[in-house]
């Protein structure tokens, strides 16, 4: 598989061996094409949620050093898109995180999410209203 954006919840359950999800993240994670593709937003919040594991945090930046991931730049052009982004789905309440993966999406022509947020990502809709494709 070509072409994945990875959010924060197979990040956490990939590195979090107790996670309930971890099996499932771990073996859709040997299907994926590398490097996988997130942004500092995905990071942030995935050391945070594995901040009581530092041996997990280490292997989330190993991750970036052996190119298993690859973070996506963002800047100030960025901002405009990402802010219309978190306007648009507000009654979903979205993070900074998804707004930026949707952004990213739609940018690189990357359309296939790596989420366990499937209740959000179902909703929200690229360009010419385009849905996101899901994994797993």
């Amino acid at each position: 598989m070509n072409g994945v954006l990875v959010d924060t919840g197979p990040l956490v359950a990939i590195l979090s061996i107790h996670d309930s999800a971890h099996a499932i993240c771990l073996e859709q994670s040997r299907t994926i094409s590398r490097p996988m593709l997130t942004c500092w937003p995905v990071v942030t919040e995935a050391v945070w949620l594995l901040r009581n594991r530092p041996v997990a945090v280490r292997a989330l930046f190993a991750a970036f050093r052996d190119d298993t991931l690859r973070i996506a730049p963002l800047d100030k052009a960025d901002i405009p898109t990402i802010e219309r982004i978190l306007e648009t789905y507000a009654s979903l309440r979205p993070q900074l995180a998804d707004a930026a993966l949707v952004h990213l999406a739609d940018r690189e022509g990357v359309h296939t999410i790596f989420t366990l947020d499937r209740r959000d990502f179902s909703v929200y809709r690229l360009s010419r209203n385009r849905p996101l494709r899901l994994i797993p």
